[in-house]
């Protein structure tokens, strides 16, 4: 699905990675593994089109990814390690706002029992800016059901997390991958889930 090869970030003369190569099929999960600062959040950029390697090539289903961009954003989420939900508006707006912005067609009896497994449901009625940094956090992961994507590629998701939500988290990945799904993660901790590739950085 998606190939990285020999790929290197350098900015101001300095090395952020070098001579990366990872790929991800359907059903894998690749750990992005490193200290904070070790260069994971840039590696995920890069594999997302955001900044451009000094040297190396990507592939999107065969093709250099700059040729298949449109194909590539159709079928990927990305949550980054900072919330995209706006915190001056209600769970319920953000929610709205991502349906109509990714043309969700879940419906509202899935919204709910997601917002319970997340244990979310209360706080529906409440702006964002109240909620915990796990609690905003959980709330980012209900764009992983809203879009409804084949590939996550996700910074840091497990950061902030109790033990029962980083649980929850093993499952969902366990139950996207069993559904021909692929996911990409960075940590800076042994999450305990099993992967298929572990990148050192």
């Amino acid at each position: 699905m998606i190939i990285v090869k020999d790929l290197s970030v350098e900015r101001l003369n300095k090395k952020i990675f070098e001579n990366i190569n990872l790929s991800v099929v359907s059903g894998n999960i690749t750990i992005l593994k490193g200290r904070n600062g070790s260069g994971k959040t840039t590696l995920i950029k890069a594999i997302l089109n955001i900044i451009e390697p000094s040297v190396g090539s990507i592939y999107w289903k065969g093709k250099l990814l700059k040729k298949n961009l449109y194909d590539f954003y159709n079928n990927v989420t990305y949550i980054a390690d900072r919330t995209s939900s706006l915190k001056k508006l209600t769970l319920k707006d953000n929610i709205n706002i991502w349906k109509k912005l990714f043309l969700s067609n879940i419906n509202n009896s899935q919204i709910e029992i997601a917002l319970k497994t997340l244990k979310l449901d209360k706080y529906l009625n409440q702006k964002v800016g109240r909620l915990s940094l796990g609690e905003t956090k959980k709330l980012e992961f209900l764009r992983l059901i809203i879009e409804n994507k084949n590939l996550w590629i996700l910074d840091e998701p497990l950061s902030n997390l109790d033990d029962d939500s980083i649980e929850l988290m093993k499952q969902t990945f366990e139950d996207h991958c069993g559904k021909e799904g692929s996911i990409i993660f960075s940590s800076h901790q042994n999450p305990g889930i099993y992967v298929t590739d572990e990148i050192n950085l």
